[in-house]
């Protein structure tokens, strides 16, 4: 295992599972978690089923100090080469629903703003003192501008594209490269509950395959599709009175 471990949250569905299964080959360590016992078992059998040596461990990247302690853990069985902090949940509005629960957007944030951070800060503790190493975050599309749909998604993935950019800066000349993963539409199993048009929704193979080439350049962002990618960035620029109205004729059913 002299080329270090590839650490991956939120392992056991969509973008995870996949990212953990197009790693998984002869030799590589990899370090999985996730929530679902069963799904986590069934992600580490197939990994191990390619050549992959496993370590995995179920954990809510909201609890801090076990997820700490557990990726001292992997660090010390393989040095962390590659951490992708990619656990995250979401929630919307729907019939019935035109405002998000206090509650709900708040597991929002946490989950996908603290857990990130609480992923990312023992790594790079850990990395730094080797000089290399590489971090990858997933944010999202809608964190270039927020949906009336997905608020408080929207703005944790805001927030996660803001902290990928400032931890990048924070550590250039340190050997360790930063990149953000910003994807549009990926079917996942959660998504299949929503009732929303997904344009150029993907699936969770190819967007690992992307990721991991993206991943292999160092690419400081990782965005598709690009024509959305493109959209999002020009969205800022345009009338914000126009925008709103267009995004508020958007129909969305979504789970709390």
């Amino acid at each position: 295992m002299t080329q270090g471990s590839i650490l991956i949250t939120g392992a056991t569905s969509g973008i995870g599972r996949a990212l953990a299964l197009v790693y998984a080959e002869p030799g590589t360590a990899l370090a999985l978690t996730g929530r679902d016992t069963e799904r986590l078992k069934q992600v580490r059998a197939e990994c191990e089923s390619r050549g992959a040596n496993v370590m995995a461990e179920i954990l809510d990247v909201q609890d801090s100090q076990p997820l700490a302690d557990w990726i001292e853990r992997v660090d010390a069985w393989s040095p962390i080469s590659l951490a992708i902090a990619n656990a995250g949940i979401t929630t919307g509005t729907g019939i019935g629903r035109t405002r998000e629960s206090r509650d709900a957007a708040t597991r929002i944030i946490r989950t996908n703003v603290l857990g990130v951070m609480n992923t990312v800060i023992p790594v790079v503790d850990r990395m730094t003192p080797r000089g290399r190493g590489q971090i990858a975050m997933v944010g999202s599309l809608a964190g270039y501008r927020g949906l009336p749909y997905l608020p408080a998604y929207s703005a944790s993935k805001a927030a996660v594209s803001v902290y990928a950019e400032a931890l990048r800066a924070q550590l250039v000349g340190t050997g360790i490269a930063v990149s953000l993963i910003a994807p549009g539409s990926v079917a996942t199993p959660k998504k299949a509950q929503f009732r929303l048009s997904q344009p150029l929704e993907i699936s969770p193979e190819r967007a690992a395959r992307i990721i991991r080439r993206g991943l292999a350049r160092r690419a400081r962002v990782i965005a598709f599709p690009r024509v959305l990618y493109y959209s999002s960035r020009l969205l800022p620029y345009l009338p914000g009175r126009l925008v709103d109205r267009i995004l508020a004729r958007v129909k969305a059913d979504l789970p709390e």
